[in-house]
């Protein structure tokens, strides 16, 4: 295949994922048509990469990185996730994702309200890197970029902070109570949007990107997130995209006048569910300023 076709090919997938071109050459079928990003094809890893995405949303804006992610690498029966090596990105993860159990009696009657982060989630070393998973389930996210001793380090201090269940080798049961509660939460858009959420990344230092539920749909939000036509692209067309429709639009991005609304928003339908997901970009156009920094070093030392 010429190589400037092959480059073409895996564009999407690339600014979708943070994947190199020389990793999916080999991908390539020779059909000339692009990549596509795989879904997972078991329950057990849709629902654990959408748990994942809703509790590391919160971080905010600590890096040039939408969560901290450098690079995906989607496969149907895993996912990688290349990590940001920073103290402060890893100690979000840790903080967010390992269960924690309330003991506070009136915490409501569901379940889900004891459980703290991800129910049943554990991790293991492996080489290169942390995996996550949960027992008995063959779901797995391996983390990699980072020294996986660090990250156990950070991992041991909140154990002791939160009473974490990371030494159980099995669940729990409040948190298979809260795993079995009955739920709407839409785990497959979920998973489609952390497999692709690279797209969410804009040109500036600081990114923050975070996903929530809203009624009968999604609410995906950045604060200085891509050009709205690059993200409405990866977003909707296929091969690489969802197929996602656009059904309204306030954009900003390419306009050569003044507006007195700097922020953009797109409103998303997937035919296939009738599920809308409401986009907002709120332009703040942040910078690795002295604030920025001192807000780092600060988050830095809480760590020491």
């Amino acid at each position: 295949m010429n190589p400037a076709a092959a480059v073409h090919l895996t564009a999407d997938r690339r600014q979708s994922t943070g994947e190199y071109h020389q990793a999916l050459v080999p991908l390539l079928t020779g059909s000339g048509e692009g990549l596509s990003v795989p879904a997972a094809r078991d329950a057990d890893q849709v629902r654990l990469e959408a748990e994942v995405l809703r509790r590391v949303c919160a971080m905010g804006g600590l890096s040039p990185h939408p969560l901290g992610i450098v690079r995906v690498r989607p496969q149907e029966d895993a996912l990688g996730l290349q990590l940001v090596d920073e103290p402060v990105i890893l100690a979000h993860w840790v903080e967010f994702l390992y269960p924690r159990v309330s003991d506070v009696g009136d915490a409501g009657e569901d379940p889900r309200d004891r459980v703290g982060g991800v129910p049943g989630l554990r991790s293991a070393r492996v080489p290169g890197g942390v995996r996550l998973y949960r027992p008995g389930l063959g779901a797995a996210i391996l983390l990699r970029g980072f020294s996986p001793g660090r990250w156990e380090r950070i991992a041991a201090r909140r154990e002791g902070a939160n009473g974490s269940l990371l030494r159980q080798p099995g669940w729990t049961p409040v948190e298979k109570a809260a795993y079995d509660a009955p739920t709407t939460e839409p785990f497959d858009t979920l998973s489609a949007l952390l497999r692709r959420i690279r797209a969410t990344a804009g040109a500036g230092p600081v990114n923050s990107t975070d996903v929530w539920t809203s009624g009968r749909g999604l609410r995906l939000e950045t604060t200085d997130g891509p050009p709205c036509p690059d993200l409405i692209r990866l977003l909707t067309r296929k091969p690489c995209g969802l197929g996602w429709e656009v059904t309204d639009t306030m954009c900003t991005c390419q306009c050569d006048h003044h507006h007195t609304a700097t922020g953009c928003t797109v409103n998303f339908r997937d035919p296939a569910t009738g599920q809308p997901v409401w986009y907002s970009n709120l332009k703040w156009h942040r910078t690795r300023d002295n604030r920025h920094a001192e807000t780092l070093a600060r988050l830095r030392s809480a760590l020491t």
